[in-house]
């Protein structure tokens, strides 16, 4: 299976490194895209397999060989190149997985999956129990609250933050900077906390979803906690996730996860829901 990359940070780090060595099952890279061409150029240096450099999506569009397309830019690389790759003939992995806050986005991606016959496939991200709220949901989930703890400076980017007056340098103590809905959380946080939109799509929805994020500076990583209540009865998850060194928001797991997608594609057997 022949598969483009849109983005270069370090989620794609991680991922095009595993397809390279062959821990990814039966990926083979041959596309990467990013809008700095320096980012692809300098990726493409690190790999064994020479992956050409596209310096637009039209050119991977118009590959027939390829087969899924890797989303790990940004929401806006979601909105701005997901339908034209479903109609172009392939299918597509998205890791920004927020953008799909936007109702009319999501139904536009989903009937155009539809009708061209490809798939979405939505990796766990950074949270665990996905399963678990899968399976919960067959006969009715009746609440979901995220919790998100993560470092101060994993946070501090987000214009929420400015525009309320909020500032987090020199904090002491932990604080709550969000309450509300997945949906307003994904907006607010877009870089943040995307396993907020993966938790609804998988539960009750954005606006039903739950989110609390805390700024806490005795933190050294990312911590996401899932409560889901519901007929077949409650459970508690919580993962403590080590961030990338140079990209605090986001959590290793986020690029293991995305592996660990991309090999079940091609196995013949598949664990888990």
């Amino acid at each position: 299976m022949k598969v483009a990359l849109i983005g270069c940070g370090a989620i794609s780090s991680v991922l095009v490194q595993a397809i390279d060595e062959g821990r990814a099952g039966e990926a083979e890279l041959a596309w990467l895209y990013d809008l700095k061409p320096e980012k692809s150029e300098a990726l493409a240096k690190k790999l064994r397999s020479k992956p050409r450099i596209a310096r637009s999506v039209a050119e991977i569009y118009a590959d027939k060989t390829v087969g899924l397309v890797i989303e790990a830019a940004s929401q806006l690389a979601v909105e701005q190149y997901s339908l034209d790759i479903l109609r172009s003939g392939k299918d597509l992995m998205v890791m920004s997985v927020g953008a799909f806050a936007d109702e009319k986005l999501l139904e536009g991606v989903c009937s155009a999956a539809e009708q061209s016959g490809r798939r979405i496939y939505i990796p766990s991200g950074a949270v665990l129990g996905i399963d678990g709220v899968k399976s919960a949901m067959v006969g009715g989930i009746e609440e979901a609250i995220l919790t998100t703890r993560k470092p101060p400076n994993a946070l501090i980017y987000s214009a929420y933050l400015s525009e309320r007056g909020i500032d987090l340098t020199g904090l002491k103590e932990p604080r709550v900077i969000f309450e509300g809905s997945a949906h307003e959380a994904v907006k607010a946080f877009p870089k943040s906390v995307n396993v907020a939109a993966t938790l609804s799509l998988a539960g009750i929805g954005l606006d039903k979803t739950k989110v609390r994020i805390i700024a806490d500076p005795s933190l050294d990583r990312n911590i996401h906690e899932i409560r889901v209540r519901g007929k077949a009865g409650e459970f508690v998850i919580e993962a403590r996730n080590v961030p990338f060194p140079d990209t605090p928001k986001t959590s290793y797991l986020a690029a293991l996860s995305a592996i660990r997608t991309l090999r079940g594609i091609t196995e013949a057997v598949r664990i888990g829901t």
